[in-house]
């Protein structure tokens, strides 16, 4: 009877272990394009004002082109 219990016991801890839990970001959703930037910070671009979408796209550009492969000289 004892060796039952302890195996019913210890069934139920395992399978409550194997719970799914919500996974969510919880963080501040930002309705803003990203373009629009988030005000005076270190990590902007030297000389790139918050929504200028023309250059935003540039640097976008200009960044992607570092990593593709194919345009980098042999």
């Amino acid at each position: 009877m004892k060796t039952k219990l302890s195996f019913a016991l210890a069934s139920f801890v395992l399978l409550a272990a194997c719970g799914v839990k919500p996974q969510t970001l919880g963080g501040v959703k930002s309705d803003a394009a990203p373009h629009m930037g988030v005000g005076e910070s270190q990590y902007v671009a030297p000389g790139w004002k918050a929504g200028d979408k023309t250059a935003w796209e540039q640097q976008l550009r200009a960044r992607s082109q570092g990593q593709n492969d194919y345009s980098r000289a042999n």
